[in-house]
């Protein structure tokens, strides 16, 4: 048996190429053990502001990348005690060769893989923070964490992307950092949108003029805040579809944030026969400002007078307004009202002006 282990190919044992095989499946088939182990010393250390439920959580988002992590570092270890036959002749780590490209592969994907694991960690932490601003009634809070977020990922895929330059193909990173600023310019005039969208959305981070959950109009569009990015932000429209407008557009147009109405108004203009008499005009206007008046939810903002000479009718102005920012409390008491109208009308014998030609 040691004979048929020690049998050399290629410069090495079969004993060796044996103990890679099985060091390679060890990693294989345990990583996933491996990694939830990980997983739970690394919730043992933070779980004094976690709660337990949140235990699966955390293992559900490192899996993967802590298993990728444990395979490629445990391969490496395992082939690293492997020779390669003189006869190839390879060239040294140090210069261009199979080695060197061995070498740099592993370390450019230990960058990632770490950046991997950075980056699920990072959203556990929000998932974490978001959990606890639940029990505030601020909505500010959740616009905060999403966009702290979005600003740490793009700082790690950032900081990842240097130090896989710096790793893969020994780029001196001390000397590219000096060089955006000569270079920073022709970027920014590149991207010169996408910089204004990126400003935008600290304008609205900072001066708060809606947070997510809003309801808004903007322009033409109305619908609920659902996200704010860096290069956009996203509303459910009223027909439920799902637009994406620009940070600059939310910035530049005149936006209306609905959510923050104290009441909404009925402005409306009916339009009685000429035929009406003055005293059915009196007994008509009397009796719904009596009404509208005494409505649980009308302010006293309420105007209903005869306003003017209509062509071919006697023009009311019925405008006042609802205490509730809810459309559907709305238009339930707008319709109260209507049926008001109607009865009103009925009661004084008044005849609406037939529509104009």
């Amino acid at each position: 048996m040691n004979d048929f282990l020690n049998k050399t190919y290629l410069s090495n044992t079969i004993g060796d190429y044996l103990l890679l095989v099985g060091i390679i499946l060890f990693a294989f088939f345990f990583k996933k053990a491996i990694s939830k182990y990980l997983s739970n010393l690394l919730y043992k250390t933070i779980q004094k502001h976690v709660e337990e439920v949140e235990r699966e959580k955390l293992f559900e988002l490192l899996h993967k990348p802590t298993s990728f992590l444990i395979l490629l570092v445990i391969s490496y270890i395992a082939t690293n005690h492997l020779e390669f036959p003189n006869q190839w002749n390879l060239a040294p780590e140090n210069k261009f060769g199979l080695r060197m490209f061995i070498e740099r592969s592993f370390l450019g994907l230990l960058v990632i893989s770490i950046s991997w694991i950075t980056l699920r960690f990072t959203e556990f932490g929000a998932l974490v923070l978001l959990k606890k601003s639940e029990t505030t009634d601020s909505k500010q809070n959740d616009q905060i964490i999403s966009f702290s977020k979005e600003f740490t990922k793009i700082i790690i895929i950032i900081l990842t992307f240097f130090f896989f330059l710096g790793s893969v193909f020994n780029v001196d990173i001390g000397a590219i950092i000096a060089g955006l600023g000569i270079g920073g310019l022709a970027l920014a005039l590149a991207a010169k949108e996408s910089l204004e969208n990126l400003l935008a959305s600290f304008t609205i981070f900072f001066d708060k003029p809606f947070v997510v959950g809003d309801l808004v109009q903007v322009g033409n569009i109305s619908g609920t805040v659902e996200k704010v990015g860096f290069r956009s932000t996203r509303i459910r429209t009223l027909e439920k579809s799902f637009l994406t407008i620009p940070n600059k557009k939310m910035v530049d147009s005149e936006l209306d944030n609905l959510s923050l109405r104290t009441h909404r108004r009925v402005h409306q203009n009916l339009r009685l026969a000429n035929e009406t008499s003055s005293e059915q005009i009196n007994s008509f206007v009397k009796e719904l400002q009596e009404y509208v008046d005494q409505h649980p939810q009308t302010n006293t903002e309420v105007k209903i007078c005869f306003s003017d000479f209509g062509n071919g009718s006697l023009d009311i102005l019925v405008q006042y307004f609802v205490d509730t920012p809810e459309m559907a409390v709305f238009l339930k008491i707008k319709q109260e009202i209507n049926f008001k109208i109607l009865e009103i009308l009925k009661k004084n014998q008044i005849e609406i002006a037939e529509p104009l030609k």
